[in-house]
């Protein structure tokens, strides 16, 4: 298995957080490696959604739990690995939410690939936290 965990606190709700990452149309606005979103459903568990990062190929992937104001996972299977990215809100009181975005890697490659793309696949995660976080202050 390989993962990996990026935090950060802002003075924002957890539903400012959260109406941004239910509107996976609008993730380009804070994620700039999103590209173009399709959707296939609600914002549900169960639902499947494509995501076309600027420059690249198109990534299947499906919603497998949401909790609203609280999380919601995605995973993105492809032969060998299972790509499972937790996003998390944390309400830490007095006006203060923390933000968890966590990728596990796992399947019979993921000792093998993981560290090769884990890196690549997590390493906007910082900006991308800090930019949903900014618009979220902002709303």
């Amino acid at each position: 298995m390989w993962d990996y965990e990026y935090s950060a606190t802002a003075e924002v709700t957890p539903n400012a957080v959260w109406t941004l990452w239910a509107d996976p149309l609008g993730w380009h606005a804070w994620n700039d490696g999103v590209g173009e979103v399709e959707l296939h459903g609600p914002f549900a568990a169960g639902t499947a959604f494509t995501m076309t990062p600027p420059g690249e190929d198109t990534i299947h992937m499906t919603i497998t739990e949401v909790v609203p104001d609280q999380a919601w996972i995605d995973v993105c299977e492809v032969p060998g690995l299972l790509i499972t990215t937790h996003h998390l809100i944390e309400d830490l009181g007095a006006g203060r939410t923390k933000v968890t975005y966590r990728t596990e890697i796992t399947g019979e490659a993921a000792d093998e690939l993981g560290p090769e793309i884990g890196p690549q696949i997590c390493a906007d995660f910082p900006d991308v936290v800090t930019k949903l976080l900014a618009l979220a202050a902002s709303a």
